[in-house]
């Protein structure tokens, strides 16, 4: 019987980051690693941009606005996400893990129908520090957590056990 784990990932993750994920489930024997990774939608990816903007560039922009192909928006974003993905399972599978991937479109219904596909004995969530969605607990190991009878870790990518050990989440799932 394998153990299966879901990995909900924000970006590619470094070896680093899959030598510790693995390091997690050194005792179990043979654990497989379903890795989602969501793709970026384009109009929120220039929505994103657009408010980097001043309220003067802003409207010297609408024109160009007018001018963007999102389809070829859309198509850079799925182009980034499978070399993320790509690059992902490509450290898992050097540190010794077996895994397999997917881009997914809402992250945390994804990880709920993963979770039940392949019976799942628990999630990872790997983000970047989100401050104001974690106070809101409107993050996606928040939300995870309120629709999973699975444990739920959620890891600061690229940071390790002791420098996350100090603040948040971190290790204890808390």
């Amino acid at each position: 019987m394998s153990y299966d784990v879901v990995l909900l990932v924000e970006q590619a993750l470094t070896l680093d980051d899959a030598t510790r994920v693995h390091s997690l489930h050194e005792g179990v024997e043979d654990p497989i690693y379903h890795v989602l990774l969501p793709l970026e939608d384009a109009a929120a990816r220039i929505e994103s941009a657009m408010g980097t903007l001043s309220a003067a560039e802003y409207l010297g922009s609408a024109m160009i606005m007018n001018e963007i192909d999102l389809d070829a928006v859309r198509e850079e974003a799925k182009d980034e996400a499978e070399k993320a993905l790509e690059q992902t399972l490509k450290v898992l599978t050097t540190s010794g893990a077996a895994a397999h991937g997917e881009l997914v479109q809402d992250p945390v219904k994804a990880l709920r129908s993963k979770v039940a596909a392949v019976d799942g004995r628990e999630a990872i969530i790997m983000t970047r520090p989100h401050v104001v969605a974690e106070f809101f607990h409107v993050d996606w190991s928040h939300q995870a957590r309120r629709h999973l009878d699975v444990p739920v870790l959620h890891l600061i990518e690229h940071e390790n056990f002791d420098e996350q050990a100090g603040e948040g989440e971190g290790v204890s799932g808390m």
